[in-house]
């Protein structure tokens, strides 16, 4: 099955197949330069990045906030220089990276996974063994990396949490992205990338015991800092969208009527991320956890479960509350304690959110 086919079981499309429309209504209306073996312009680009229209068509967001940030995003990647996505869990760092891929070269698969035990072969090339033993090296028996790949094709490739990658693995990358080129000694030959080739990383800026990367590796990289959301409202948006998106695959409720749910959540969320209340009247602890967009969306997704399977169908307060604590509470001693005074000093007296208040002491 090609990137671009999906069946109707598929639990998650991929960007390119999920927005396909958009991207179709897009390329019909794009006027402006683009780049080799690019299916849109920048400029193209950046509005499906932030919404807009092409004709008739809505182009809804896939990012909320700076739009500044997505131009230099784009722009780095018609240039020589890849680009690297770097902000803590939750700032959508992947997302961005996979509407990038989908928007520029219609496939957004090629991507390697880093973590401590990604070696150069998911980098660089492997063997399938078996013919290896059998003729000896030969392109036959050479197995493509998603990079390998993306180089021949002129298409961009994505590698996922490098810090996490081994520093001597990391280093692999150097050639590739300075010279453009993948050597495979083996069969004494190189592959040459063709023009439109490029690459996305991602790295989570607040992970311990990463691999910092080296000076090399870095001057490789444009770098593009995806901060949290600056307001409320913007995180709200974010959250609402992704759930609903979500919602659609699982057969979850509508999520409108679960709005005053999902504020409590983001609230509570931006709270104790940020040691302060909303108003900036009282000070609060933070718990261990990042407490990012991501696990927001999480928290309303399962409570729209619950709702769905085991209540009215209507978002309420006890259907998120088990889960608020659960993404909360990771340290039992230390971010209990945290939680017991937030809730007992911001949220008790807080009008409207009794209900909410209620549920979580029933929980905790």
């Amino acid at each position: 099955m090609t990137p671009t086919q999906t069946t109707p079981e598929v639990l998650r499309q991929h960007a390119e197949q999920a927005y396909a429309h958009e991207l179709a209504a897009l390329a019909q209306h794009d006027r402006h330069p683009k780049p080799p073996r690019w299916n849109l312009s920048p400029r193209a680009v950046l509005t499906y990045l932030m919404g807009g229209r092409a004709g008739d068509t809505e182009i809804t967001p896939k990012y909320v906030g700076e739009p500044r940030l997505m131009e230099i995003a784009v722009a780095t990647l018609a240039t020589d220089r890849a680009l690297l996505l770097i902000g803590v869990p939750g700032t959508a760092k992947s997302w961005v990276s996979e509407h990038l891929a989908a928007a520029i070269s219609g496939d957004s698969t090629l991507l390697v996974q880093g973590t401590a035990g990604t070696d150069e072969n998911a980098i660089r090339y492997g063997w399938n063994y078996a013919r290896l033993l059998a003729e000896g090296p030969s392109e036959a028996a050479l197995v493509e990396s998603p990079v390998m790949h993306a180089m021949r094709e002129g298409k961009i490739a994505r590698l996922e949490e490098l810090t996490r990658v081994q520093s001597d693995v990391q280093d692999t990358l150097i050639t590739v992205l300075s010279e453009k080129t993948l050597p495979v000694p083996e069969l004494n030959t190189e592959v040459q990338a063709v023009r439109g080739f490029n690459l996305i990383a991602t790295a989570n800026n607040r992970d311990k015991g990463v691999n910092d990367l080296s000076s090399a590796l870095k001057r490789r990289f444009n770098t593009v800092i995806l901060p949290v959301p600056d307001s409320l409202e913007d995180e709200l948006s974010i959250v609402t969208r992704r759930v609903e998106s979500l919602g659609r695959s699982l057969g979850l409720p509508e999520v409108p009527a679960a709005l005053d749910e999902i504020r409590r959540v983001v609230t509570v969320f931006r709270e104790l991320r940020a040691g302060v209340t909303e108003d900036g009247k009282t000070k609060l602890k933070s718990p261990s956890g990042s407490l990012s967009v991501a696990e927001a969306i999480s928290v309303v997704t399962n409570g729209l479960t619950l709702a769905a399977h085991f209540g009215d169908g209507e978002l309420s307060s006890r259907d998120v509350a088990a889960s608020v604590i659960g993404a909360v509470v990771k340290d039992p001693v230390q971010d209990q304690a945290v939680w017991n005074e937030y809730l007992e000093t911001a949220i008790k007296k807080r009008a409207g959110w009794k209900e909410f208040y209620s549920a979580c002491r029933e929980v905790s």
